[in-house]
């Protein structure tokens, strides 16, 4: 109920557009480093192997760190739940554009039923049992709020083996001398 609660709370600070945002300069590696050992183990003790090329995480970006890493770890616990796999995998890439980064992470679980795709972004929206999952479903309703907040976007990518979601963000920008 406090989970509950605090996601709630957390959701309706975003909506309204009353967080605080605690802007610093800092690298993607090091965020994607903060998910991971967030993330580290699933509830039912197996790992969730992830591939990445942290050479193409050296990035640099200008954002809130606690709360993009909170969307990373978003990601990662969903595929922790949900990649039901004999040896559930979660892939990272990092590909940089001129205006932005993009990030993609891709489960190789079941991915997301094509009729439920345009509704998972939104408040308590569950596709599985919420008992089984242990959650309210505010997750990604919460992702898409705080990278509104951080001038990115995130969304889901279809035609993939498993849930491919794909977050982009805004690179900093050199400072003028």
């Amino acid at each position: 109920l406090t989970r509950l609660l605090d996601a709630l709370l957390d959701l309706s600070v975003l909506e309204n557009g009353q967080v605080r945002l605690d802007v610093e300069d800092t690298t993607l590696r090091d965020i994607i480093d903060r998910a991971v050992a967030a993330t580290r183990s699933r509830a039912d003790g197996t790992a969730l192997h992830i591939l990445r090329d942290e050479t193409a995480e050296d990035v640099e970006i200008r954002t809130d760190c606690d709360r993009l890493a909170q969307v990373f770890i978003n990601l990662l616990a969903n595929a922790q739940k949900y990649a039901i796999s004999e040896e559930p995998t979660m892939k990272i890439s990092v590909r940089p554009t001129a205006q932005s980064v993009i990030v993609d992470f891709i489960d190789n679980g079941p991915g997301i039923p094509k009729a439920s795709q345009e509704v998972i972004f939104e408040k308590f929206t569950r596709l599985s049992d919420q008992r089984a999952a242990g959650s309210a479903g505010l997750g990604l309703a919460i992702s898409r709020e705080i990278m509104e907040r951080l001038g990115g976007s995130i969304a889901y990518l279809p035609g993939q083996k498993g849930a491919a979601f794909r977050v982009v963000l805004p690179i900093a920008r050199a400072r003028a001398a």
